[in-house]
């Protein structure tokens, strides 16, 4: 009986540790196994700590990874300013644009069943958007406001047009131009749309570049989230649980928490840092909506989007599970605007990048003023997350808190402190 019981409670014990290993999936390492300098790293957690005391962010975690190793996984800070919840590993944060990869990687899942083309056009699977008109702005020589003209597009908008940001399309909580007053003042968001609905909504605005010439960071991967729903006869989130999450082990990634458990590990912003831009403010995921932004609307922790860029990382497999072949994963990682696709005048990958299918591309191991290497991928989002991939030095970093205000100085200084701590070149 004795026996029966010791077997019994080693047989519950190594399924806990099966568990845990399951979710964490990368194991911890010393920092100077890995090719860092622990104290270079430690700086950086020291930063963030001091920053965390002094109110300058409620709190964050950090996850640096090297040759499938965890070198940091800290948490820091306070979880929610009001109740002063401490920080932690598990915490459930809004991921907003860092949602695009995932949106864009699931697009890709068809792309290599042959169930779309970057080439087709968007009109294929959403007709309403098939023969959208773009607006041209014409200077007043008088000084005052400018004219809209509006001119026929000279093609359609097509499927990799929404991958690199190139359909025409725009936001309208940031920046200047006509389009973008047309989206703020036609509250497109408003009343709670389906993904089906919002694409009515787009039809009726005119496009603000012609397709397929200019990169201008819009609604295109929320079009592309609807594209993966009618291909799929399925919901957003619904394929994205089958096919991404669930096999990934990303438990806690969703478009919103509906498990009441789970509600108390979502990280707060200061209350006085909630806005995203022009009318538009954090959303709260514990009231679920319609609208599953393919864009912008997902929720996750750390580790998940860990697991997630571990596959990216490994050429689209982890755990001995293939998500996307190697050359796919190498094809969305290279710079798909070239001469093409010029610029926006809000190019948000920055100086020194192209943008690929989903996220941004380093093209020169200069010009930026940010440290890193060629061929590396990165995207943040508007709440405060970032993430980066380099492939030359197998490192994933992932950073996550929830401070708007506080977003682009972090990217920056993140990646200069994190290369500052690379001692030795990644392991053969």
């Amino acid at each position: 009986m004795k026996t029966t019981r010791i077997r019994w409670l080693g047989g519950v014990l190594w399924l806990l540790l099966v568990g845990f290993a399951h979710a964490q999936v990368l194991p911890a390492s010393r920092a100077e196994e890995l090719g860092f300098s622990g104290e270079r790293l430690d700086r950086i957690t020291s930063m963030l700590k001091a920053d965390a005391e002094k109110g300058t962010i409620p709190g964050a975690v950090l996850l640096v990874a090297r040759h499938g190793k965890l070198a940091v996984f800290e948490a820091v800070g306070v979880r929610d300013p009001q109740t002063k919840a401490p920080m932690t590993k598990d915490t459930i944060f809004r991921i907003y644009s860092m949602t695009k990869p995932i949106t864009s990687v699931a697009a890709m899942m068809l792309f290599e069943e042959g169930r779309l083309k970057l080439d087709d056009p968007v009109a294929k699977y959403i007709p309403s958007l098939g023969g959208l008109k773009v607006a041209v702005e014409k200077r007043d020589a008088s000084g005052g406001p400018p004219a809209v003209e509006l001119i026929a597009a000279r093609r359609d908008m097509n499927i990799h047009d929404l991958l690199r940001h190139s359909a025409g399309l725009t936001y309208g909580f940031f920046g200047e131009g006509a389009v973008k007053k047309m989206y703020a003042d036609a509250k497109i968001l408003d009343g709670d749309p389906t993904n089906a609905e919002l694409m009515e909504r787009l039809a009726k605005l005119p496009l603000a570049y012609q397709p397929g010439t200019t990169w201008d960071y819009s609604h295109a991967t929320d079009v592309l989230g609807r594209v993966v729903e009618v291909i799929s006869g399925m919901s957003l989130f619904a394929f994205q649980k089958e096919r991404l999450f669930d096999p990934l082990g990303m438990r806690d990634t969703a478009f919103y928490v509906t498990d009441k458990s789970k509600q108390d590990r979502l990280a707060e912003p200061f209350p006085n840092d909630r806005s995203l831009g022009v009318g538009a403010t954090m959303f709260d995921p514990r009231i679920v909506q319609k609208w599953e932004s393919g864009g912008g609307g997902l929720v996750g922790t750390t580790m998940d989007y860990a697991r997630f860029l571990q596959m990216l990382l490994d050429g689209g497999t982890l755990e001995g599970k293939r998500f996307l072949g190697p050359k796919t994963v190498a094809y969305m990682s290279t710079d798909h605007l070239g001469s093409v696709v010029a610029p926006g005048p809000y190019y948000l990958p920055g100086a020194g990048f192209g943008f690929g299918l989903g996220f941004a591309v380093r093209k020169e191991a200069g010009v930026s003023p940010y440290a890193g290497s060629v061929g590396e991928i990165n995207w943040g989002g508007a709440g405060g997350t970032y993430f980066w991939v380099d492939p030359k030095e197998d490192m994933f970093v992932v950073f996550m808190m929830q401070s708007p205000k506080q977003r682009l100085y972090y990217r920056g200084v993140l990646k200069d402190m994190v290369y500052a701590a690379v001692m030795k070149p990644a392991a053969k």
